[in-house]
């Protein structure tokens, strides 16, 4: 029964079918732990292969030209990316709150488990980050708590708000494509800067923290496409 669940989740994807299969190892072996069951029926079902694809990592000097074609809104919003080595969702919920110029580091929030709780991790700023976040900060509106927000038209209310924002995704297309370099979305900047600090002789382990990683093979990923 177990093998034609993981057959049929194959026909969507070899990944959904294989991120199913662990998850129901994890759960049956704790239900031996807690003496529900005394074996696992799923330890005899293998995992499917995937063709693992090599991510691309734009060199330096696209990240610069595909920089200089946005407005200076996101021309920050992308450096401020790049340079914390954030995620996209990270940089979007960064708030004021959490940018301390004094000791010149942000604290930068993401959740390691779908619907768990945010975690923390202090960001040491670099030079240029720590230039863009201190002129946003001169300039700021005091009443907007947000390093980064935008005025949009919520279609449910009929009305204009104010907020963080949430999904920018479509803007890198447009940049790459007045740019004139191949596609690449805001990820690819952490995988950039991962690999600047890298070639700076900075120990994995502290680039780990940067990341946010809680495997250090992740982190030898980035560092290795």
């Amino acid at each position: 029964m177990i093998q034609q669940y993981i057959l049929d989740r194959a026909k969507h994807s070899h990944y959904a079918a294989n991120y199913d299969l662990r998850l129901l190892k994890a759960l049956i072996n704790h239900a031996i732990r807690i003496k529900i069951i005394k074996e696992n029926p799923v330890d005899g079902v293998p995992f499917l292969p995937v063709e693992k694809k090599t991510k691309y990592v734009p060199p330096v000097e696209d990240i610069d030209k595909v920089i200089a074609m946005a407005d200076p809104d996101t021309q920050d919003y992308l450096w401020v990316i790049r340079e914390s080595m954030g995620r996209m969702g990270e940089i979007n919920r960064l708030t004021w709150n959490d940018v301390d110029l004094m000791n010149r580091f942000v604290t930068l929030y993401t959740r390691k488990k779908k619907g768990g709780h945010l975690t923390p991790r202090k960001v040491p700023m670099t030079g240029k980050l720590y230039e863009i976040l201190s002129r946003r900060y001169q300039t700021r509106v005091k009443e907007k708590p947000w390093v980064f927000w935008v005025r949009y038209w919520c279609r449910k209310t009929n009305q204009w708000k104010e907020g963080p924002y949430h999904d920018r995704k479509k803007i890198m297309g447009t940049l790459c494509r007045k740019a004139g370099v191949k596609y690449f979305r805001f990820h690819a900047l952490r995988h950039a800067g991962a690999s600047i600090v890298d070639n700076s002789n900075v120990p994995i382990v502290a680039i780990q923290e940067i990341l946010g990683h809680e495997n250090r093979m992740t982190t030898e990923i980035y560092l290795t496409v």
